[in-house]
């Protein structure tokens, strides 16, 4: 006798999350990060590849960016089919891919949060993208997000501004709200400090949460995982302030799972995070 498939039951639709980001072969950043993270949520992860990269824990090597018309008929094919309930941003490498991937939401019929992760600065602080790409995500891509989460290097190349404290996060975070975007995260992870200190930055309001700040040379892909794992609870429909906690309680959860692979920067833990989630 042949057993009966088991029943899968789920308590809540599972959230659509769309990445538009490229791809990291060591599985440690990218589109990679942003599937494990949103996975890892429990979230539906699709994706539409950017750019190919040559790189590992050491560093990037090579890099060859994806058709401008091939993205676009990507993020179509996954809007027109799959849908999405949040769409994230990350790797976006030339100022025709900007123009393409801002197009092609503004002209879809999707309606859900955009999480923008401005990629345009590498972990050796050299720049990844030229003034007109970096113009285009202020004024084309930025306008459409419902939460940007630049780090530090990447909030003074928007604004112009030095952000070395607390106090210059803030301003910064005000000062891309002026931009369009109803929210900002500011990330302290660049800060010399022992104590962690991230700000959720909207009109009228600043939510500050710290953590101590683990010493450890695996934090490759934090950025887009913090941002995917704002994007999966948003997908889930967690409001931005409950996600705030959760998200980042992931990504510390993360780094102090990390697997130790790699002689460089290495990957996070992602499956081995645990977080609670509430009921949103």
């Amino acid at each position: 006798m042949v057993p009966s498939a088991p029943k899968l039951a789920r308590e809540k639709p599972m959230g659509r999350v769309l990445i538009i980001a490229g791809s990291d072969p060591s599985g440690g950043a990218g589109i990679q990060a942003d599937i494990k993270t949103v996975t890892a949520l429990g979230q539906y992860a699709a994706a539409a590849i950017t750019a190919l990269t040559v790189q590992n824990t050491l560093g990037v090597k090579d890099a060859v960016g994806v058709e401008p018309r091939i993205i676009k008929d990507q993020v179509t094919a996954v809007l027109e089919d799959v849908g999405a309930d949040a769409v994230k941003t990350g790797m976006l490498h030339s100022p025709d891919v900007v123009r393409a991937v801002a197009d092609t939401l503004l002209n879809s019929d999707f309606v859900g949060p955009v999480v923008v992760d401005p990629v345009m600065v590498a972990s050796s602080g050299d720049r990844l993208l030229d003034d007109t790409a970096v113009a285009l995500i202020r004024d084309r891509l930025i306008p459409l997000a419902g939460l940007v989460t630049p780090n530090l290097p990447e909030a003074e190349v928007l604004t112009g501004q030095k952000v070395t404290t607390p106090d210059e996060m803030v301003q910064a975070g005000q000062a891309i709200l002026e931009m369009g975007a109803p929210a900002v995260l500011m990330k302290g992870g660049h800060l010399k400090s022992v104590q962690l200190t991230d700000f959720l930055i909207t009109k009228g309001n600043i939510t500050e949460l710290s953590a101590p700040k683990i010493e450890t040379r695996h934090t490759h892909g934090t950025g887009c995982s913090y941002a995917s794992a704002f994007a999966s609870l948003l997908a889930a429909g967690y409001t931005l302030g409950q996600a705030f906690p959760i998200a980042h309680a992931f990504v510390q959860a993360a780094i102090a799972a990390a697997p130790g692979f790699g002689a460089g920067h290495g990957p996070l833990g992602h499956a081995r995070a645990k977080v609670v989630l509430s009921d949103g």
